[in-house]
């Protein structure tokens, strides 16, 4: 095990129920508190129960929100004044772009060129100086390096940064505030740094609950990581949730190894049939990659059936000009 693995598994270990009371009650100022909403019709679907945490009522619209606020403010003062850099296919685009910009932080944001043209200019209109790149990851990590080095800025990656995850963490645990009796959270899982802040929120109190993620079939990494062991890569990337495209990180990948109890899979049908449900049934708006812990739900009502569940809807930055449905 190397020194950098042994600091992260020794972190992971010492996060209690404090320390996430301590990030919420730091970035409260700066965030919505979001509404939880349930549906007579989905839990008669479903056969559960089912709470959803509306982070699609997010400031910039998503979960992300919340992790790039912790992350800047976690900052030192000269690292704030040499600005941030991140990577991102939309969503953390804009939550970094939108928390530096409350903090007065220079923002560098490396989008793919195949980006959702909505999220690229809501980057934008919040601040973050954009620039497009090859949609590889491995180009999108290229540039932000090169970036970095060059304005001297500090990166903060979209999921596997520690700060990132603690302030993800805070969805779930005002969720589990207002409804305590939670059995089960579930949330979608891309890079994973919505999960693992789930995860922990959902295991480190004195009810812990059973952890679940939802991840399209198209771009199953999480899935198939969980199964070996090791973090593993997708070939392609073809999938209308295009937030989940991302792989797993050293920070997150520990936390779910420890704390998930199943990672399901559906495939891109059974996403637009979720999404479809909730636009209809709940008169909200919410985007693809939002819709999939909902289809996992309804995929396997063995694991959710006459129970208590926490669902993670984490946005609503949705291309009008895309919709799966007519």
């Amino acid at each position: 095990m190397s020194a950098n693995q042994q600091i992260i598994l020794e972190t992971i270990a010492r996060t209690g129920e404090a320390e996430m009371i301590e990030v919420s009650q730091k970035i409260s100022p700066y965030i919505h508190k979001t509404p939880v909403m349930t549906s007579r019709l989905l839990n008669e679907i479903s056969g559960a129960d089912l709470y959803f945490k509306c982070e699609n009522f997010q400031r910039m619209g998503a979960f992300k929100m919340r992790g790039a606020l912790n992350a800047v403010l976690s900052l030192t003062e000269e690292e704030k004044a040499n600005g941030v850099v991140t990577h991102s296919s939309g969503n953390f685009a804009q939550a970094l772009s939108l928390a530096a910009q409350s903090l007065g932080v220079p923002a560098y944001i490396i989008m793919p060129s195949d980006a959702p043209r909505v999220k690229i200019e809501a980057a934008k209109s919040y601040g973050g100086q954009v620039l497009l790149c090859n949609p590889t990851l491995a180009d999108r990590q290229a540039t932000a390096n090169a970036l970095s080095k060059e304005k001297k800025a500090k990166f903060i990656h979209p999921s596997d940064d520690w700060d990132v995850i603690m302030g993800n963490s805070t969805a779930a645990s005002e969720l589990l505030a207002e409804v305590p009796e939670l059995e089960i959270l579930i949330a979608p899982v891309g890079g994973g740094g919505l999960l693992a802040g789930t995860a922990l929120a959902g295991t480190r109190r004195k009810d812990p609950c059973l952890i679940f993620g939802g991840e399209p079939l198209a771009v199953d990494d999480a899935y198939r990581s969980l199964k070996s062991g090791k973090i593993e890569g997708n070939a392609t990337t073809n999938t209308l949730a295009d937030g989940l495209k991302t792989q797993l990180g050293e920070w997150n990948f520990p936390v779910l190894q420890q704390t998930v109890t199943e990672i399901i899979t559906v495939t891109e049908e059974e996403i637009v049939e979720a999404m479809r449900l909730i636009w209809e049934r709940m008169k909200i708006i919410i985007e693809p990659s939002c819709a999939v812990p909902f289809a996992a739900v309804l995929k396997q009502p063995e694991y959710f059936s006459n129970r208590k569940v926490g669902i993670i809807l984490s946005g609503g930055n949705v291309d009008l000009s895309k919709l799966p449905f007519k």
